[in-house]
């Protein structure tokens, strides 16, 4: 079994830097965990009608309903089963902004067919998102979102077009600082810049069999339906 990053990257996971291949490996094969600490150096929003859509993301740890700079932050990346018998990958963010921690919660899961990411936004899944990942020439990681769909029930629907967005993360490691490097753009076709964030850290890595899955760290509620 391999991690669920090299299976839907195929031989592109090869072309990855090391220290970025050591990080997308996490997984139940490799028995590895890994934690970031670091500094966002800005956490930005677009224009004004996008603050109500983020604040009610962020009753669901979905994206981040507030802006700022230097702002310490972790990231968990912790693999587990989850209730459906799926390798899961946390990717739970909490930023230290000044009023108080505010977290974004995502579990990456392999789509079917093994070629893409499928992500599942927040402490309920009711987002679910199609990545696409893929090694740049420079050895950093570049990940494209592509469809979303809302699932609650027996609701299950396309997020239409003319809500949607698109979302594009670039993660690399700087060999002179020794940090990783991040950078997250959220866009609109038409109405353009919505949220992002870009910022540094430091990595280390765990022995899942012995950690576990911290409490509060897995979602309140699965979703099957990919």
């Amino acid at each position: 079994m391999t991690s669920i990053f090299r299976t839907a990257m195929g031989a592109s996971f090869d072309r990855l830097h090391p220290e970025l291949r050591r990080r997308f490996s996490v997984g139940l094969s490799s028995g590895e965990a890994c934690t970031g600490h670091g500094v966002m150096d800005r956490i930005w929003h677009g224009r004004a009608f996008v603050k109500p859509f983020l604040a009610l993301g962020g009753t669901r740890n979905i994206l981040v309903p507030r802006q700022g700079r230097d702002v310490p932050f972790t990231i968990e990346n912790v693999p587990y089963t989850d209730g459906f018998g799926r390798e899961t990958v946390t990717f739970v963010r909490t930023f230290r902004l000044p009023c108080r921690p505010r977290r974004f919660d995502a579990q990456m899961v392999l789509a079917p067919g093994g070629d893409r990411i499928l992500d599942y936004l927040g402490t309920h899944q009711h987002l679910a998102t199609e990545l696409r990942p893929s090694a740049e020439p420079d050895g950093s990681l570049l990940i494209r979102s592509g469809e979303h769909r809302f699932r609650e029930g027996p609701v299950d629907v396309r997020v239409p077009e003319l809500i949607g967005a698109t979302a594009e993360v670039r993660e690399s490691f700087d060999e002179r600082t020794g940090r990783f490097r991040i950078r997250v753009d959220v866009t609109h076709r038409w109405f353009g810049p919505l949220f992002g964030y870009e910022g540094s850290f430091t990595a280390a890595y765990t022995d899942v069999r012995a950690c576990g899955v911290r409490p509060g760290l897995r979602p309140v509620r699965e979703e099957r339906r990919a």
